[in-house]
């Protein structure tokens, strides 16, 4: 199959570019807290929870709810097993691509410069 199928067929719940940084994010710590990952991601808060309810759903992660102080509510999110193991076969998938994709312009320079 052409490398560049594969692209179609990659895990579109992953793949969308905010849910692959909350997710490739959340793999790199234990958890974090709602308004730490907005700060990294960019996101809005309702562009964020929307995201995190769709990945919640996915079983990829975990929320937590709570209040501080009987006061603050804090919500922090953790990354699940199954969604560890999505994420680094989803970053594992796109560099097998973007190798194939090389190595057939490689293929196809060395044929251009024999005249082929």
């Amino acid at each position: 199959m052409l490398p560049y199928k594969e692209l179609a067929r990659l895990d579109k719940l992953i793949h969308e570019p905010a849910r692959l940084s909350i997710l490739t994010a959340l793999s790199a710590c234990t958890l974090a807290e709602f308004l730490f990952l907005q700060e990294l991601t960019g996101l809005t808060k309702g562009n964020l929870s929307c995201h995190l309810t769709k990945l919640e759903k996915g079983g990829l992660i975990a929320i937590d709810k709570h209040f501080v102080r009987k006061k603050i509510p804090q919500t922090t999110i953790r990354i699940t097993s199954e969604g560890k193991a999505a994420v680094e076969n989803h970053w594992n998938r796109l560099e097998a691509i973007h190798e194939a994709i090389r190595k057939q312009g490689a293929n196809s320079d060395r044929r251009n410069a024999s005249g082929e």
